[in-house]
C-alpha cells in the first residue's frame, strides 16, 4: 500500500467530484501546508496518489509525506478555482507554496518632480514614500532592481545626481536617487514609459546618449544598460499594461496583493475571447 492510501484510505479519490476546485493538505497540527487548484479535482488528486519516484513527482511525494489531512472545495469554474487558490495562498502562506505567497515583496518604481529635480524610488514598501507617484507592482525583483540601477547609471550621463539623497534615511532594500538638469519634457514620457503606453522616453534617452562624447566612449556598457531596461519593458512593464487593458482595470498602480489576481483575470479573459473566435455563434438562414 502506498503512502497516500495509508494516510487517506485507498477509496479516498472515489469520493472526489470531477469538477474544478481547490484542495488543501494539512499536517498533524491542522496547519495548511499546501494549497492547489484543479480543473478536475479527482484527476488531480489521483496524480498525488499515483506519484512515482520521478523527479517531476518529487514535490507531490514530499507533500503527501508531510500531510495528515486532505480537504477539497468545489468551484463553479476553473477561473474561480485559480482566484480562490491565489487568495488562500496570500492569506495562509503554506509551507510548500512559493509562487504568490510573497506578493508583499513585489517591487514598484516611483517618480516625482520638484522645481529643479526629478527623483526616483525603488521599493517594496510604497506606503513609506507617499510623495512619489508609483508604477507597478512588478513581479521580478531582480529585473526591476537591475533596470532601476541601469536607468540611474544612464541618467548620470544626462543630468547631475543630487547628493542630498545620500543622507536620506531610506528603509532597507529601498533606493532613492535624484537628478538635476533632466529635460522637463522627459517626465511625461517617463511616466508613459513606466505605464507601458510608449517607448518614447527610452528612444529620447538613447538619442541623448549618442550626443554625449563620454557615453559614446563607453558604448558597450551603455548598450548593456539599455538592453536591461528594454528587457524590463518587455517582461514586466508591457505585460502589466496589457493585463490592465484586458480586464479594463482602472486602479493604478496595481497593488502588490492584486497583481497576481489581475493577471489571472487577464488570462481567463484571453481564453474567453479565444473560445469565442474559435466557436463563432451559429447564424440561422
Amino acid at each position: 500500500m502506498n503512502a497516500f492510501d495509508r494516510k487517506f484510505g485507498k477509496d479516498f479519490t472515489q469520493q472526489l467530484p470531477q469538477l474544478p476546485g481547490v484542495y488543501r493538505f494539512m499536517n498533524d497540527s491542522n496547519q495548511v501546508i499546501y494549497i492547489g487548484k484543479a480543473k478536475n479535482l479527482k484527476r488531480r488528486i489521483d496524480q498525488y496518489r499515483n506519484a512515482k519516484r520521478r523527479k517531476k513527482h518529487r514535490k507531490m511525494k514530499i507533500i503527501v509525506a508531510d500531510a495528515a489531512q486532505l480537504e477539497f472545495q468545489t468551484c463553479s469554474t476553473e477561473a474561480d478555482a485559480e482566484l480562490l487558490e491565489t487568495r488562500l495562498i496570500q492569506t495562509l502562506r503554506p509551507r510548500w507554496n512559493i509562487v504568490g505567497a510573497f506578493y508583499f515583496l513585489y517591487p514598484l518604481i516611483g517618480i516625482k518632480k520638484d522645481a529643479n529635480e526629478v527623483s526616483f524610488c525603488y521599493t517594496t514598501q510604497p506606503e513609506l514614500f507617499s510623495d512619489f507617484e508609483f508604477h507597478g507592482a512588478f513581479r521580478s525583483r531582480e529585473l526591476t532592481r537591475n533596470s532601476y540601477f541601469s536607468l540611474m547609471a544612464l541618467l548620470g550621463w544626462i543630468g547631475h545626481q543630487s547628493k542630498l539623497t545620500q543622507h536620506l534615511l531610506v528603509p532597507k532594500f529601498s533606493y532613492v536617487r535624484a537628478f538635476r538638469q533632466i529635460p522637463e519634457e522627459w517626465f511625461l514620457s517617463l511616466r508613459a514609459f513606466l505605464k507601458g503606453e510608449s517607448k518614447k522616453f527610452l528612444e529620447d534617452l538613447s538619442l541623448e546618449l549618442l550626443e554625449n562624447a563620454g557615453a559614446r566612449k563607453r558604448s558597450k556598457a551603455i548598450q548593456l544598460e539599455l538592453r536591461q531596461i528594454l528587457s524590463f519593458w518587455k517582461h514586466e512593464i508591457q505585460p502589466l499594461h496589457q493585463a490592465r487593458r484586458l480586464v479594463a482595470e482602472h486602479s493604478y498602480p496595481v497593488s502588490q496583493k492584486e497583481r497576481d489576481v489581475l493577471f489571472l483575470k487577464a488570462k481567463h479573459q484571453m481564453k474567453s475571447r479565444s473560445s469565442m473566435v474559435a466557436s463563432p455563434p451559429h447564424l440561422s438562414v
